[in-house]
């Protein structure tokens, strides 16, 4: 079992940063894809970015590219969501899921596990 907790969250103004981490107990994410997706109130989940096991292959929403990054410390087993350069428009509840598939199946929400989620409310 595989628990992932989201950290990082807040709010903060248009044009700002935040990094949420996910940081994995339990079991450890070996083999495990890790994506981010994101919630607002209204719409439909939306897949932010994902990275393989490895790291080296990742997956940047187009909504997003260019201002956020991902990266992972497999060492300390968590995932990073750098969110540079944030628009109101990012406003939603973001939290990372894992799974085994690999990077496409994540990027599908197939995952095994799911954090509880952060918020994070970027004002104008």
């Amino acid at each position: 079992q595989v628990q992932l907790v989201e950290s990082g969250g807040g709010l903060v103004q248009a044009g700002g940063s935040l990094r949420l981490s996910c940081a994995a107990s339990g079991r450890t994410f070996v083999g495990y894809a890790v994506g981010w997706f994101r919630q607002a109130p209204g719409k439909e989940r939306e897949v932010v970015a994902a990275i393989s096991y490895s790291g080296g292959s990742t997956y940047i929403a187009d909504s997003v590219k260019g201002r956020f990054t991902i990266s992972r410390d497999n060492a300390k087993n968590t995932v990073y969501l750098q969110m540079n350069s944030l628009k109101p428009e990012d406003t939603a509840v973001y939290y990372c899921a894992a799974g085994p598939g690999g990077l496409g199946a994540i990027r599908l929400g197939h995952a095994n596990y799911r954090g509880q989620g952060t918020q994070v409310t970027v004002s104008s």
